[in-house]
């Protein structure tokens, strides 16, 4: 798992670099839509079959040996337009194993967004046996994700990196972002209906072609907001939800990571603590404000010039995205293997011969390689989808990030940099979805989260009336919920899974 983490950190920092609203006259809350929608979605007869598809498919394999059917959904490409064009949405469901007990169905999404999650629903079921016994776990391929009508733009990278330290390497980043933008727009028929919102009403047409008048949801991070997003448009379809992380849902779109830099880089200081008392092992200093000091004074040597890690090349492009690893846990293990990372990367500044290290090495290779499946592209164009980008004068970017050059040095040239958004050739179909609902849900979240902000959880907990907040104190990762993407932790489990169980929420607020 740990590994996991580390890459999806990795995928992470790579797509931070990752028009004008129409008014829309759709509704809040499509409850009412939900029941007048076309027959023909919602009453399809779902044709379920193996998951494998062909002998090189070993998530497929492996779902169809946990006994998991799989099946294609057909929804329209755009609600406002049923009886138009459409497209094909790939679940899967693996079965309640205790049928005297089963409660129903619960759809997860992990994040992302642009994360494939058939398979996916694999893994959740093995990390909480709660949702083995008690529901049908769906995992549904978001549109455009995955097996579900798949968009892809061929960019030549997985991600725009940091603006760097000058003009000349912001204007480079400006261009990068103009091609990408410009890649995508063989695509414009489609781009403006990749929304969150139609996302969410897809899961309501496979809730209702299950045959289930309500549907249980678990999401995490960017999960999190297309579970709000479900709530809102469909309150009285909605059994048990638990948000693991939750963002804020009125900060959302393509300029979410711009205020990003300071909570990660107190990430950073709590790993510098570590580091500091494992001086013997990875000589950065015996203190925490000595092992900052090395990582400022890196940062300074590689906006001066590039270092040579093996094969490698850092620059002032990427090492931010090196450097945002630090996010990918807490734990002893996850700590011990950034600190190499980090001893490797200031031996090279020094200008030491270095072979980086396997995690290293590989974090490199995937920043250097084509986004050859689409993820950064569609990541994107969903958020292109649900908001227009803050401004579309990179002028606006450059000067948020000299603003921030001496309170933000090593993340705000990263985070507050030009996305595609700025330059993309359709605007939203639908204005974002203001989420303020009293739907009974349970959110779980750490007060240290870089990602999604514990200052972010509060104020969905505000605007979600009915919720309750379990929170962990003093943890420094994100995601909180089994184990799938940070260390375990009992107290959390256990509250989720009562609630999994008995539909029980806790009678307040809570801490763990």
């Amino acid at each position: 798992m740990l590994r996991v983490r580390r890459r999806a950190a990795a995928a992470a920092a790579a797509a931070l670099a990752s028009t004008s609203l129409i008014t829309s006259c759709t509704p809040q809350n499509e409850s009412a839509a939900g029941d007048d929608g076309p027959a023909r979605f919602e009453h399809q007869e779902i044709a379920w079959h193996s998951c494998k598809n062909g002998p090189k498919d070993p998530e497929g394999a492996e779902l169809d040996k946990a006994g998991a059917q799989c099946a294609e959904i057909t929804v329209p490409l755009d609600y406002q337009h049923p009886d138009g064009r459409t497209i094909k949405v790939a679940i899967s469901r693996l079965r309640a194993t205790n049928t005297a007990h089963r409660h129903g169905t619960l759809l997860y999404n992990p994040g992302g967004p642009g994360v494939p999650v058939r398979y996916l629903a694999l893994q959740l079921r093995h990390a909480a046996p709660v949702l083995a016994t008690n529901y049908d776990v769906i995992g549904m391929d978001p549109r455009f994700v995955g097996r579900s009508t798949p968009l892809n733009c061929h960019w030549p990278t997985v991600s725009i990196g940091s603006a760097g330290p000058d003009r000349g390497t912001f204007e480079k980043t400006v261009k990068l972002a103009k091609d990408l933008a410009s890649r995508c727009d063989s695509h414009r028929s489609v781009l403006p209906h990749a929304s969150t919102r139609n996302t969410a009403r897809d899961i309501d047409v496979i809730r209702a072609a299950l045959g289930e008048k309500k549907i249980s949801y678990l999401g995490s991070s960017y999960g999190t907001y297309l579970g709000q997003v479900y709530t809102q448009l469909f309150p009285n379809r909605v059994d048990r939800v638990v948000l693991d992380s939750a963002l804020n849902a009125d900060d959302y779109g393509p300029d979410l990571t711009s205020t990003l830099g300071p909570p990660v880089t107190r990430v950073l200081q709590a790993w510098a603590a570590w580091a500091a008392r494992h001086d013997r092992t990875y000589h950065l200093g015996s203190t925490a404000t000595e092992v900052m000091n090395a990582i400022n004074e890196l940062n300074k040597i590689v906006n001066l010039a590039p270092i040579q890690v093996g094969s490698h090349t850092v620059n002032s492009q990427n090492l931010p995205q090196l450097l945002w690893n630090a996010t990918a846990g807490d734990s002893d293990e996850a700590y011990a293997s950034y600190s190499a990372d980090v001893r490797v990367l200031v031996s090279a500044s020094h200008g030491h011969k270095v072979i980086p290290t396997q995690t290293l090495d590989q974090v490199l290779t995937d920043l250097t390689a084509p986004d050859t499946d689409g993820t950064f592209a569609v990541q994107t164009a969903i958020q292109c989808a649900d908001r227009a980008a803050t401004s579309r004068n990179p002028e606006t970017y450059y000067r948020n990030i000299q603003a921030h050059r001496a309170d933000d040095p090593i993340f705000g040239p990263l985070t507050r940099t030009v996305t595609p958004c700025a330059f993309w050739s359709v605007t939203p179909a639908e204005p974002p979805t203001e989420v303020h609902n009293d739907v009974p849900l349970l959110m779980v979240g750490a007060t240290g989260d870089p990602a999604t902000t514990y200052q972010g959880q509060l104020a969905a907990h505000h605007d979600l009336k009915n919720s309750r907040l379990v929170t962990l104190r003093g943890a420094f990762h994100h995601t909180v919920y089994a184990g799938l993407f940070a260390p375990k932790n009992r107290c959390i489990d256990e509250a989720v899974n009562y609630y999994l169980k008995t539909g029980g929420l806790p009678p307040s607020d809570t801490n763990c």
